[in-house]
Order: C-alpha cells, then sequence, then structure tokens
C-alpha cells in the first residue's frame, strides 16, 4: 500500500514536473528573458539584504556592547562609595535611573562572586542604608580579565553581561554586571531594513511588468514583423517588406531588412531570368539531339527525357518521376541495372553496355555518367546517353554481306578461267581445235562476266561514295533511242520485239543524261533476258499531272516470266538474282540495285507491277524540267 503511494505520488509529480516545464517553453524569448532578469535582481536584492541584516545586527551588538561598557565603568565609579559605606538605598536609587529597554538588569557582585544587589531583583524599596537580603542569591562567574562581558541565551533573545571591576580607595570591591539586550535596537534596523527591502522588490517587479508592457508594445511588434519577413524571404518570396515606421536602432534594422529584400529580388529576378534561358538552351539542345538522353535524380527517379529517348525506349511522355528501371524493357534492364547502381553508388566513374532488345528488334548502346556537384564533387544525379546502333548494325552487316558475295561473285569466274587455262596450257598440245576453242571462247565469256562484275561494283560504289553528278535538262528520247538501238541485235537474236512509245511534246526532265542511259540499259536488258522467244518489251515514255507538278512517267514493260511477290520484296537488293531461282542467264545481281539508287538521287522512287508468267512492268516519275524551277537543288551526290 506505502509502495502504490510512493508510486503515485512520483508520477503526479512528474506530471506536474512536464505540465511546469511545457508551460514554461510556450513563453516567448522576450518574456523568458524578463523573467530571468527579474529572478536574477531578486536573488541579488535577497543576498544584499541578508547581508545589510547581518551587518546591523553586528553594528548593534558592537554599539550596545560599548554602551553597556559605559555604563559599567559610570556605575562602577559612583557606586563603590555607596557599597563602601553600605548605602544600598541611595545604590538602588541610583542604579534604577539606568534601566531601560536595552538594560534589562544590574547586578554588583563582590570579589567572591556573591550578590550584592541587583535591580529590578531586589526587593528592597525603601532609601534605608542598612543591607537586605535580595532576590539575587547566586553565585556568578567572573572572566578573569576585566573588564570583561559574556553572553547567554534566554526566551527574550541572547543577552551580553557586561563586567567592571568596582574599586575604592585602592580596595577592589567586585564587579558591576550590566545585562544587555540589543533586541530592541535590532528589530527596530531590522524592520526597516525589511520595509526597504519589500519597497525595493515592489519596485524591481513593477519595472519588469513595465518593462514587459513596453517590450510588448514597442519592441515584440516590430521584431514580429522581422520575424515574419525573414521567414517569408527564406521561403522565396523576396516581394515581402515591413512598413511598420519605427525610430531608433529598430527603425534601422527595418530599413536595412527592406533593402536586402529589394537586393534579393533584384539579384532573384535577374538570376531566375539566366537560369531559365539557360534550360531552355539546354532543354532546346537537348531535344535536338539525335541520341536519348535520360536525366536521373539521386534515387534513379527520370527527371528529364528527350524526344529521342522517348522514341528509341519507346516511352510516353509522362514517364517523368518514376524509377527508370521500372520503364526499361527486360532484356535492357538487366543489362543496365548493376552499371547503373555502381554509378549511382560512386563505385565506378562511368558505364558503357550494348544489347538487343526485340519488338521491334534493336541494338542499343547506352552511356551512364554520374552528374557532380561543380564544387564538392558530390553525387546529383545519374545521366543515360542511348544510342540506336540498329542502322549501324544493319550497315555493317550488308558490309559484310556485300564483300562475302563480291568475293564470291568475284571467285566464280576467276576460277573458270584459271581451270581453261591451265588446261590449254597443261594440254594445249593434245587438244583438237574445236576444244581449244570452245576453252578460249568459255575464258572470254567468264571475263566478260568478270568485268561486267567489276563495272557494276564500281558503279555501286561511286553512287554510294557521295561522288557530285551534274543535272541538267534532258530530252529522255535520245536516251531511249540510244538504248534501243544498242539492244536491238539482242532482242533480234532472241526473237523479242522491242519498240518503244514516246509521246509527242515530251517535256524535259531534270536529271543526269548518262545516269539515265545506265538506267534504260539495265531495265531494258533484264526485260529481254527474262522475256522468252516471241515476246515483246516496251519502253514508254508520257507526262502526267502530279499534284501541281508536272513529271514525266517512264515505265519498261514485258510479257515475259514475270516475278514472284516474295522476290519482289528484294528485288532491289545487292546481288540478289532472280535467275538463280528460274535457272536462265547469269548476272551480277547489282543492276537493279544501281538502277535504284541512281532514281533516288533523281529525288524519284521506281515501282514494280508484275505476275508470274505474265510479265513486269518498272517505272517511275521525273520531275520535269521548267524555267522557274532551275534553281531546285541538285541532287549531286
Amino acid at each position: 500500500m506505502r509502495a502504490q503511494l510512493h508510486l503515485d505520488v512520483a508520477l503526479v509529480f512528474g506530471l506536474q514536473r512536464k505540465r511546469l516545464l511545457q508551460w514554461f517553453s510556450e513563453f516567448r524569448i522576450q518574456t523568458r528573458l524578463l523573467a530571468a532578469a527579474a529572478l536574477l535582481i531578486s536573488l541579488m536584492l535577497a543576498s544584499f539584504t541578508f547581508w545589510a541584516i547581518n551587518l546591523i545586527q553586528e553594528d548593534a551588538r558592537q554599539s550596545d556592547q560599548r554602551f553597556g561598557m559605559a555604563v559599567g565603568r559610570l556605575l562602577a565609579e559612583n557606586a563603590a562609595p555607596l557599597i563602601a559605606v553600605d548605602k544600598y538605598g541611595e545604590l538602588a536609587d541610583f542604579t534604577r535611573q539606568f534601566l531601560d529597554s536595552n538594560i534589562l538588569y544590574i547586578i554588583y557582585v563582590d570579589p567572591e562572586g556573591n550578590s550584592l544587589y541587583g535591580t529590578p531583583f531586589d526587593s528592597r524599596t525603601d532609601s534605608t542604608d542598612s543591607r537586605t537580603d535580595t532576590t539575587v542569591a547566586r553565585r556568578f562567574q567572573v572572566p578573569a580579565t576585566l573588564p570583561g562581558k559574556k553572553q547567554h541565551s534566554t526566551p527574550g533573545g541572547v543577552v551580553t553581561d557586561i563586567f567592571v571591576e568596582m574599586e575604592y580607595v585602592g580596595q577592589k570591591l567586585g564587579v558591576v554586571m550590566v545585562g544587555i539586550n540589543p533586541q530592541a535596537n535590532l528589530v527596530g534596523r531590522s524592520e526597516l531594513t525589511r520595509d526597504v527591502t519589500i519597497a525595493v522588490f515592489v519596485a524591481v517587479w513593477i519595472i519588469a511588468i513595465l518593462g514587459a508592457v513596453f517590450n510588448a508594445l514597442n519592441v515584440t511588434q516590430p521584431l514580429k514583423e522581422l520575424a515574419i519577413g525573414v521567414r517569408s524571404i527564406a521561403q522565396g518570396n523576396f516581394h515581402q517588406r515591413i512598413t511598420l515606421p519605427y525610430p531608433g536602432e529598430i527603425g534601422e534594422l527595418i530599413g536595412s531588412f527592406n533593402v536586402m529584400a529589394q537586393r534579393l529580388q533584384n539579384y532573384a529576378e535577374q538570376n531566375i531570368e539566366e537560369i531559365t534561358a539557360e534550360k531552355a538552351r539546354l532543354e532546346t539542345l537537348i531535344a535536338a539531339i539525335a541520341d536519348g538522353a535520360v536525366l536521373l535524380d539521386g534515387s534513379l527517379r527520370i527527371v528529364l527525357v528527350n524526344p529521342a529517348a522517348l522514341r528509341i525506349l519507346g516511352w510516353e511522355a509522362r514517364v517523368s518521376g518514376t524509377n527508370i528501371l521500372d520503364q526499361l524493357p527486360v532484356g535492357l534492364r538487366a543489362e543496365v541495372e548493376e552499371p547503373l547502381d555502381a554509378v549511382a553508388r560512386g563505385v565506378l566513374e562511368q558505364a558503357e553496355c550494348r544489347t538487343t532488345i526485340d519488338n521491334p528488334r534493336r541494338t542499343l548502346r547506352v552511356l551512364i555518367a554520374p552528374v557532380l556537384a561543380p564544387r564538392s564533387d558530390s553525387l546529383k544525379g545519374v545521366v543515360l546517353t542511348v544510342q540506336d546502333l540498329s542502322k549501324e548494325a544493319e550497315l555493317n552487316q550488308a558490309k559484310s554481306q556485300f564483300i562475302s558475295n563480291v568475293s564470291h561473285e568475284l571467285r566464280t569466274p576467276l576460277s573458270s578461267i584459271k581451270s581453261f587455262i591451265e588446261t590449254l596450257f597443261e594440254y594445249g598440245d593434245s587438244l583438237d581445235e574445236a576444244t581449244k576453242h570452245d576453252f578460249l571462247d568459255t575464258a572470254n565469256k567468264e571475263t566478260d562476266r568478270l568485268t561486267r562484275l567489276v563495272n557494276d561494283v564500281l558503279d555501286l560504289s561511286r553512287l554510294e561514295s557521295g561522288r557530285e553528278y551534274h543535272f541538267e535538262p534532258v530530252d529522255l528520247s535520245q536516251p531511249i533511242e540510244q538504248t534501243l538501238r544498242t539492244h536491238q541485235l539482242t532482242a533480234r537474236e532472241n526473237g523479242i520485239e522491242l519498240k518503244h512509245g514516246i509521246a509527242k511534246n515530251l517535256p524535259l526532265v531534270w536529271g543526269n543524261y548518262d545516269l539515265l542511259q545506265q538506267v534504260f540499259a539495265n531495265l531494258v536488258g533484264n526485260a529481254i533476258k527474262f522475256t522468252p522467244e516471241g515476246g515483246r518489251v516496251v519502253l514508254k515514255a508520257e507526262s502526267i499531272q502530279h499534284e501541281n507538278s508536272i513529271k514525266v512517267r517512264v515505265a519498261i514493260a514485258d510479257n515475259g516470266i514475270g516475278i514472284s511477290s516474295e522476290d519482289q520484296q528484294k528485288i532491289f537488293d545487292r546481288f540478289y538474282r532472280v535467275e538463280n531461282k528460274v535457272h536462265t542467264l547469269e548476272g551480277t545481281g547489282l543492276g537493279l540495285s544501281i538502277v535504284s539508287n541512281i532514281i533516288e538521287k533523281h529525288h524519284a522512287k521506281i515501282f514494280i507491277d508484275s505476275e508470274p508468267g505474265k510479265g513486269t512492268t518498272f517505272w517511275f516519275d521525273l520531275p520535269a524540267f521548267e524555267e522557274s524551277s532551275c534553281d531546285l537543288p541538285l541532287n549531286k551526290q
């Protein structure tokens, strides 16, 4: 039970202490300072009062003792003659005159310490000179050294006894003992000190209260305004001003605050304008680059992403603020996650990874680098540069395939030529003339084939190398007629009808004569090669209206074996030959690829319409030459 009571008391005391601390913590700093100042002044005054009372009491004791010593000497001098002749009545009358509030008693003691007479203890009331018994019947301990003093406690306080030796005509008659009570003077002086102290205390607290009121009315308000202003500026509101009029130092402080706020506002406006312009320039630059750029914060959340990255990664514009690992394709995330984490933790200075993703299939290269603060080198984020290397990969593959095809195509005729020449060299004497003629004819044809292949490779290389070509107005009837004359003999030998259909008043076209002549030659040659005996090949040209311009449509049509839809998708690829499937005459597989390149340089595109067993038509539209269009861009590549 007692333990429970102690526990309850401790809980109550702790709760009250907590409430008191919370109550004190709610005071403003000005109130706390004023309370601390008042408490300090009160403690100083209390200490001063305690010291003053002790000083006053000690001074009163010393004064009373000096007074008692003087009274004792006077009594000893006047009482000694009376005691010597036993005139105690006169002694009593003389002694009573000295009794007051400070002198409690006066006792005359003989040398043995016995009381001779004492007042107010003596019962003698008359003025006779005979000695009678007094009420004081005790022996007193006289100090060895006279004059002397002793102190003893009484119900009324501490009493000091003053001992003065009595001597008459060289005879020692004893001592006179005077009892001094300093309480009356002490009380009076202490009450005065107390009144003064109370007055000072009251004055201190009145001044403190008045100071608090003055502070609340005159100092606290501008300080509150300043605190609100500083807090507002700290939050970025540089338009904050204090309009409260106030003189003195606080007025100067308010004025300085307003000047500071104005300068911060001007500085912020200037910096914001510069930062905004710089940000716009950087965003424009980032948006214009072909590579994808993704800026991440320290938590790998997307801060900025340019359009190229959105296109390459297939993202939507709302990915900002999300974690990049949640947005990356599965295959790319597996490659990027570990190096990205290492760069973000500062383990790696930079990282690079390359991977191939599907849907659609692409080859991507990702460069990862940290974004560091200019001075502290602390990590502020991570930037990812995403490059789509799909075209480069395709070009590399096409290059490898081209080299492989060229090597294969060159090896075949060279091997054939070498084989026949070695046979002629080793067994020429044993071979008849007809066999030698066949061997030489085959070697000659293979040499022609090799020449055509080399020429086609060189032509295609020139077309793709960026060589400049001169464009001018061209009359298509001339290269068409020249092409027909060149292939007329071959067509008659194969039993094929070769004719043209050139419209009257055909406008000139803007192009290169030699390149167009090569296009007609390749297309007509292919048409004759894939058209059986008795077939027909027609080369036509007519003008058409295309939107707001005039174009010349050229078409090469035959009624030959045709081309399947599968082959039509690949017919313009390098080294792709339809004859590999139909087992007709051999070619280099570069003719249609050269044709496509030339037509593209004329800002046009070649098309094909074909059906197996019914024939094939190649056609394209060339821009007509007009006087007002002579400033059109000339494709010199």
